[in-house]
């Protein structure tokens, strides 16, 4: 990050503010003192905020986040699309769109259509167009990338705002405080520093101030991605990689998954409090062993059945139940004859 000492903003007229008539009384703390009729910024102080802001930016990029660069006026607008560009990062210069920030949805849409126009060719635009309506297709897609070809890479909002002449820029500045995004911003005499997180006390009219202001915040963030801790990569895992090549890392904690019984492997995670009660319950009856059934005690004869006379027994049944029959006179005389 290159050091910008107080004679290299001397040089580039940071020093001079706006007409004492103009001034903010909140930036009485600033101003060193009144000459020809204009407030002269101490420089003293503004070194050392030009420091801490370059700083925070460069935290910012060492943490994979996102600055917008926004500067409309005709003294910004190359400064801030070169150095935007060259650090890669988002950037506003024409004009801004109201709900840039607080209506991001809407803006996706018309960087579609962009990419939508873009993809349109000379051969293509002569079928399906008349010559009146190819040459109206072609206006829009150059309004469009006015006002939209700085911020169509940006798909989320961005983690930091840096803003040249907050004045100009009131209705970026409100979107940004309405979604809590820090805001950098350059702050003359004529403006109010009491909505800026980060603010330089300077010119924002000269041209070689606002160069000076948007490189040295570029250097800053190119100096954080250098910083950037490097993400290791498994044997099967798929990272994300940005444009230069770098991997992106994931934004959130990792989940720790618990182990989940048996049983409870295939219910939803999002089920009732009572239905994973009754799981459970469910879960711990089949784990007890199981008891043998108890002896079924005897019953009891009705007095019905005991009054009632039993029933005859069939002929089979009776004659398997008689008793043998004796032996024959034959089968008795044997013994006798074979004792004498």
């Amino acid at each position: 990050m290159a050091e910008i000492s107080m004679r290299e903003m001397l040089d580039a007229g940071v020093h001079f503010g706006h007409r004492a008539r103009h001034w903010n009384p909140k930036m009485a703390p600033f101003i060193y003192g009144e000459r020809n009729q204009l407030h002269i910024i101490d420089l003293e102080q503004t070194v050392p905020l030009y420091k801490k802001t370059c700083e925070f930016v460069r935290s910012v990029a060492a943490q994979r986040g996102t600055v917008l660069f926004v500067g409309t006026k005709r003294a910004a607008q190359h400064a801030i699309r070169n150095e935007a560009t060259r650090c890669g990062m988002p950037y506003v210069s024409h004009r801004w769109l109201g709900g840039t920030l607080t209506n991001l949805k809407t803006i996706k849409k018309s960087i579609a259509r962009l990419e939508e126009l873009e993809a349109l060719d000379e051969e293509t635009l002569r079928e399906r167009f008349t010559k009146k309506e190819a040459l109206g297709v072609k206006r829009e897609l150059a309004k469009l990338n006015r006002s939209l070809g700085g911020i169509r890479a940006m798909d989320s909002l961005p983690d930091a705002v840096f803003i040249i002449d907050l004045e100009h820029e009131r209705i970026a500045l409100n979107e940004a405080r309405k979604l809590g995004i820090p805001v950098a911003a350059v702050v003359d005499t004529n403006c109010s520093p009491q909505d800026v997180d980060y603010m330089i006390p300077g010119n924002d009219d000269a041209i070689r101030a606002a160069e000076l202001y948007a490189r040295g915040i570029a250097d800053a963030i190119l100096k954080g991605r250098e910083e950037m801790p490097e993400i290791s990569l498994g044997d099967d895992e798929f990272v994300e990689l940005d444009e230069s090549g770098k991997p992106i890392a994931r934004s959130g904690r990792p989940r720790s998954r618990a182990k989940t019984p048996a049983r409870l492997r295939g219910v939803s995670r999002r089920m009732p409090r009572r239905t994973a009660a009754v799981a459970r319950e469910r879960e711990d009856r089949d784990a007890k062993p199981a008891e043998a059934p108890a002896p079924a005690a005897p019953k009891a004869p009705s007095q019905e059945s005991a009054a009632a006379p039993a029933p005859a027994p069939a002929p089979e049944t009776a004659a398997a139940a008689a008793p043998a029959p004796a032996p024959a006179a034959e089968e008795a005389a044997a013994p006798a004859e074979g004792e004498g």
